[in-house]
């Protein structure tokens, strides 16, 4: 019976290809489980919720070091005191970065977005 079947889907097969080009396509349907404390995230919402982890967060320059893996005098050397870099980092111009006044003020930094600028600045910093 096997037999039977196979020769007719060959047929088949063989007339259809003389209609047209023959494409094959096959449909299947699989369960993955997925653990119990688990979930399955598109690309987009995951890019969200790590922005979201840094919103509303602020960096001292312990963070800033852990994060860009430098000592603060290069990332003032390369990051914070050129003129390129301070116009637009600067609190007092509008940016994210608060540059200390005076001896016992610290540094702060809006998380989010100088993690934004050090990822789209990359080749600069280290040009």
């Amino acid at each position: 019976m096997a037999t039977v079947y196979q020769e007719n889907q060959s047929k088949h097969l063989f007339h259809h290809q003389k209609e047209s080009s023959y494409v094959q396509s096959l449909s299947v349907n699989i369960n993955i489980p997925v653990p119990a404390d688990s979930v399955i995230i598109s690309r987009v919402e995951l890019h969200e919720l790590k922005k979201l982890q840094l919103t509303g967060v602020y960096w001292s320059m312990k963070d800033l070091e852990k994060r860009v893996n430098r000592k603060s005098e290069w990332i003032k050397e390369n990051i914070l005191y050129p003129t390129r870099f301070k116009k637009v980092l600067d609190a007092e111009n509008g940016g994210f970065v608060f540059y200390p006044k005076s001896k016992g003020q610290t540094w702060s930094f809006q998380a989010s977005k100088m993690s934004k600028f050090l990822d789209e600045n990359f080749d600069r910093i280290f040009a």
